[in-house]
């Protein structure tokens, strides 16, 4: 069972959604929820973005060649968000700026913050270069991670305070950004 998998693979993809999950960078905005509403369902919010997840890993494919867009092109554009998100982590700037949601229910964040665009985009991306049960093992890592950070917002945000999650943010944006330069490369050659 465990010859399906490759560590490395699990690491590396793992890795990626980590940056563009970006949780750590997004719990300022999960405290300003939690003010602002009271209980976030940690728990709720974590399993409906594994499974947003896991079924665009399988289905989305199948809507692209349903509008005629292969994976590499898909990846291609990808790896354009990723750049731009990466800008935004580094820069410490906004370019997409969504309305403030009303609750913390699983709308504002299972979707977009946990499983947006950007990590719908990557999925896919991360579909032409890595086997789909690393990729599943590294989904599920992830919401791992995003359930405890979730659950400890408060505790993490005393923990690191604001200097400290600004450095990681800004750590991990330049990481998303070299990824995205290789996502680039890589799949730009195979469209010519």
């Amino acid at each position: 069972m465990f010859g399906i998998f490759d560590f490395k693979q699990i690491f590396t993809a793992g890795m990626i959604l980590f940056a563009v999950i970006d949780i750590t960078g997004s719990i300022p905005i999960i405290v300003n929820l939690r003010q602002k509403v009271g209980h976030i369902q940690s728990e709720k919010a974590s399993i409906v973005s594994a499974i947003l997840m896991i079924v665009f890993l399988f289905v989305g494919e199948s809507i692209l060649k349903l509008i005629g867009i292969d994976v590499n092109s898909f990846a291609v554009a990808g790896a354009l968000i990723l750049f731009f998100l990466a800008i935004e982590m580094i820069l410490g700037i906004q370019l997409y700026k969504d309305d403030a949601p009303e609750t913390a229910a699983i709308v504002p964040l299972a979707f977009p913050i946990i499983a947006g665009a950007g990590t719908m985009t990557t999925i896919l991306s991360l579909k032409s270069e890595f086997e789909t049960p690393n990729i599943i093992a590294a989904i599920l890592f992830n919401i791992v991670i995003v359930y405890f950070v979730l659950k400890s917002s408060k505790k993490i945000e005393k923990l690191l305070g604001n200097q400290g999650i600004s450095v990681a943010r800004k750590i991990f944006g330049v990481i998303l950004l070299a990824i995205a330069v290789k996502l680039f490369v890589t799949n730009i050659q195979n469209l010519f």
